[in-house]
């Protein structure tokens, strides 16, 4: 059975997890109301998606 030798230091562990992380989320301009919108999600603003109107949106 292997056995490691050594333990594992907190810096050789963390050097082997740098590249676990999240990427960044990419946004979209809305093409009718021009607000930041995740793509292919409906607009939380104007509530369309594709040119249709698919929420109804109150306004504030």
């Amino acid at each position: 059975m292997a056995v490691p030798k050594k333990r594992t230091s907190k810096q050789r562990k963390r050097k082997r997890r740098t590249h676990y992380k999240a990427d960044p989320v990419t946004v979209d301009t809305c093409p009718k109301c021009g607000d930041p919108r995740v793509p292919h999600r409906v607009c939380p603003t104007c509530g369309t998606y594709r040119g249709e109107s698919v929420l109804e949106v109150e306004a504030e």
